[in-house]
């Protein structure tokens, strides 16, 4: 009996080793690579493609107003246990609009103009004119530049999160010791448009989608010693979420660069190569 028990634990151990060793691998750009290139992160586009595009030779101005780009899903975050009231997703995707146009083609394709914080600009610029005004004489003369207007509205919406569009597993189990494996697709929707603000026209419309990819797998050993008197229980596992804002930026990403292809496709704007 004790020479069995000895190889259980046994059995036991070298189970659980390669559990951590999977776990170590699956999990070391998390823990090791987060500040790297290697990961996908926030503070960098995550479309090559969108960097790289071709500037065009004049470059349109934009705006993007705060009600402008909004969350319209009304999804909150998904638990099986208990209610949350936490969005899914950001309440400021306006935010990564701006952040996109601002850095396509290495910041040389749009000139973004601000709006969502248009109320503190006037209200500064009103400051800076009172201020000029009991200045002396020779500070009166000075005219602050006037705002620049934009040609073009950046407009859209979060329009769809929809969860569990894909769910599935795999799992094993002998003698008490067992394997799982559990995964779940979801999608993120949005659009966007291009309006002209002279005439009004919805010049460009475009719809991108993302996948989010949820995973976890654990493993674990369910054993009765000592004439099935003892219990003991192992549990090894561990999962992985696909960052909801990396997803929105990347289908953010993805429909700026549609909208621009299109707009060089019907010449709204032209290159330095397409003009020769």
């Amino acid at each position: 009996m004790a020479i069995r028990q000895k190889l259980l634990f046994l059995l036991v151990l070298l189970l659980s080793s390669c559990s951590l060793l999977d776990i170590a691998d699956d999990t070391y750009a998390q823990r090791f690579e987060s500040k790297g290139l290697t990961n996908a992160t926030i503070f960098d586009l995550q479309s090559d493609e969108l960097k790289l595009v071709k500037p065009p030779i004049n470059m349109p101005v934009v705006a993007v107003y705060g009600n402008a780009f909004t969350d319209q899903t009304g999804q909150r975050k998904s638990n099986s246990e208990f209610a949350l009231f936490s969005t899914a997703v950001t309440q400021a995707p306006s935010a990564l609009l701006i952040r996109t146009l601002k850095h396509a083609s290495d910041g040389k394709f749009f000139r973004v103009v601000e709006r969502i914080g248009l109320d503190n600009l006037t209200k500064e610029r009103q400051l800076i004119r009172s201020t000029r005004e009991q200045l002396p004489e020779e500070s009166k003369g000075k005219k602050l530049m006037p705002l620049l207007f934009a040609g073009v509205l950046i407009e859209g919406a979060v329009i769809a999160y929809d969860t569990n569009l894909l769910t599935g597993g795999l799992g094993a189990r002998y003698l008490g010791i067992g394997s799982s494996v559990q995964y779940r697709e979801d999608t993120i929707s949005i659009s966007l448009r291009m309006v002209s603000v002279s005439t009004g026209e919805v010049l460009i419309e475009v719809t991108t989608q993302k996948t989010i990819f949820s995973y976890g797998r654990s493993t674990d050993v369910f054993k009765f010693f000592e004439l099935g008197t003892e219990l003991i229980e192992i549990e090894l596992g561990n999962s992985r979420n696909e960052s909801t804002t990396i997803a929105l930026m990347k289908a953010i990403e993805g429909a700026v660069l549609e909208l621009i292809q299109v707009g060089y496709e019907r010449r709204y704007w032209t290159n330095e190569q397409e003009a020769n």
